[in-house]
C-alpha cells in the first residue's frame, strides 16, 4: 500500500525542496524556495508545500499567499506550479486535498495556478476541469500573470548547428555586433545591476512598459543571482553600457526574464549578440532548454508587439502556448466578489500609474 505524506517545509529543507523542483520536467524557477523569499518582499506570504512517498518527495508546490484588504479572506497562487509527473492523476488528488486543507486553515478564497504545460495536452486541461478547476483566462500573450505564449529552444545540438537554424537575418546581426566591436560582460557585480536598470527605465519608457521598483532588482540579485540562480549581462559599446538582459538558470532550463536597450547604438545590434551568449551560457551550464518568454498571442502585423515576436522567432525556438490560468475555487461566492472588484482596483492603479508619469513628464 502506498502512503502518502503532505508537509510544509522551513528554511532547513531549502535544498531538497529545490534540488526535487530542478530535477522534474515540469519544475519551474517560480517554485523554487528563492522566488518565495522575493516574493515576500512585495507583500506574498510563502507556503511551501512538499509531498512524499515514504520519505522521499514525488511532488511539490510553492503558494504564494496574499490577503485581501478589507475582508480577511485571501487567495492562493502558485505561479508555474504544481510541480509533479502530470500523469500521476493519485498524486495530483492527494496533493489538491491538501491544498484545500491549507486553505481552510488560511481562508483563502481560490487557488490560481498557471502550469508548465502546453495547450496541446488535452488530457490534462480534461483533468483539470474534472477536479473543479475553471479557465481564469484574462487576454494574450503578456496580459495573463505569467505569459501564456513563448519562444522555447532545444540547446542540445552543438553551437554550430544552433547557429546553422537561426534565421538568416538574426546570424548575420549576431556576428555585424561583433564586427562592429560590441563586447558582452558576464562577470558582472552589484553596481552594473544600477547601469542596468536605468537602461531598463529608458526601454520602458520608449516602449511604454510599466517597471518594477529597484529594489526588486536589488532583492534578485541578492536571493537568485548571488545563489547562481540568475546572471546579469550587459552589452559595451563605444566605452559604455548600451543594452543589458536579465536570465534565470533552474535545473537544465535557462529563462532570458529582461531585456534593456538604449535609444543610443541600436544600429549596432547588441541584444542578438545578448541572446547568443546567454544561450552559450545556459549550454555551458548543462541547459538542455531556453525559453525566451513572453511574445503575444496576436501575430498581426498591426499588434506593436509584433517586432518583438520576429526578433525571437529568429532564433529558431518553437513558439508554445500554455495550458493558461485555472482557478479552483473554494468560496464561489467570494471569489465572485473578489471578480467584481479586482478589475477596478486594478483598473484604478493603471489610472494612478499613468498620471504620475504624465506629472513627471510635465
Amino acid at each position: 500500500m502506498i502512503i502518502l505524506q503532505a508537509r510544509l517545509i522551513n528554511e532547513n529543507e531549502r535544498e531538497i525542496f529545490n534540488n526535487f523542483i530542478a530535477s522534474v520536467p515540469k519544475g519551474h524557477i517560480l517554485q523554487s524556495y528563492e522566488w518565495g523569499e522575493i516574493k515576500a518582499k512585495t507583500g506574498w506570504q510563502p507556503l511551501r508545500m512538499i509531498i512524499e512517498e515514504t520519505g522521499k518527495p514525488i511532488a511539490a508546490i510553492s503558494i504564494l499567499k496574499r490577503i485581501i484588504p478589507g475582508i480577511k479572506k485571501a487567495i492562493f497562487y502558485a505561479p508555474r506550479g504544481p510541480v509533479l509527473d502530470i500523469e500521476n492523476k493519485d498524486v495530483f488528488d492527494f496533493l489538491l486535498t491538501e491544498v484545500k486543507k491549507l486553505a481552510k486553515q488560511h481562508n483563502a478564497i481560490f487557488l490560481k495556478i498557471d502550469p508548465d504545460v502546453p495547450n496541446e495536452n488535452k488530457a490534462f486541461k480534461e483533468l483539470l476541469l474534472s477536479r473543479g478547476f475553471r479557465t481564469a483566462e484574462k487576454g494574450e500573450g503578456f496580459e495573463g500573470i505569467q505569459p501564456k505564449f513563448v519562444f522555447r529552444l532545444d540547446i542540445t545540438p552543438d553551437l554550430e548547428t544552433l547557429l546553422a537554424n537561426m534565421h538568416s537575418k538574426t546570424r548575420y546581426n549576431i556576428r555585424l555586433a561583433e564586427r562592429k566591436g560590441v563586447t558582452i560582460k558576464t562577470k558582472c557585480s552589484k553596481s552594473d545591476l544600477k547601469n542596468f536598470y536605468d537602461i531598463l527605465l529608458e526601454t520602458c519608457e520608449r516602449d511604454n512598459f510599466l517597471v518594477r521598483s529597484y529594489g526588486y532588482f536589488e532583492d534578485m540579485w541578492d536571493y537568485l543571482v548571488e545563489r547562481g540562480y540568475a546572471k546579469l549581462f550587459m552589452a559595451e559599446y563605444a566605452g559604455q553600457y548600451v543594452a543589458g538582459t536579465l536570465a534565470f538558470i533552474f535545473g537544465k532550463k535557462a529563462w532570458y526574464i529582461y531585456g534593456a536597450s538604449s535609444n543610443s547604438y541600436r544600429n549596432v545590434m547588441p541584444n542578438y549578440l545578448l541572446q547568443w551568449t546567454m544561450i552559450k551560457w545556459a549550454k555551458e551550464n548543462g541547459c538542455t532548454l531556453y525559453d525566451f518568454r513572453g511574445v503575444p498571442g496576436d501575430l498581426t502585423e498591426e499588434n506593436p508587439l509584433y517586432g518583438l515576436f520576429k526578433f525571437k522567432k529568429g532564433f529558431n525556438g518553437v513558439y508554445t502556448q500554455f495550458v493558461g490560468e485555472f482557478d479552483l475555487v473554494y468560496a464561489p461566492f467570494s471569489y465572485w466578489l473578489w471578480h467584481t472588484v479586482e478589475p477596478i482596483y486594478q483598473k484604478g492603479i493603471r489610472k494612478l500609474i499613468a498620471l504620475k508619469k504624465k506629472l513627471k513628464k510635465k
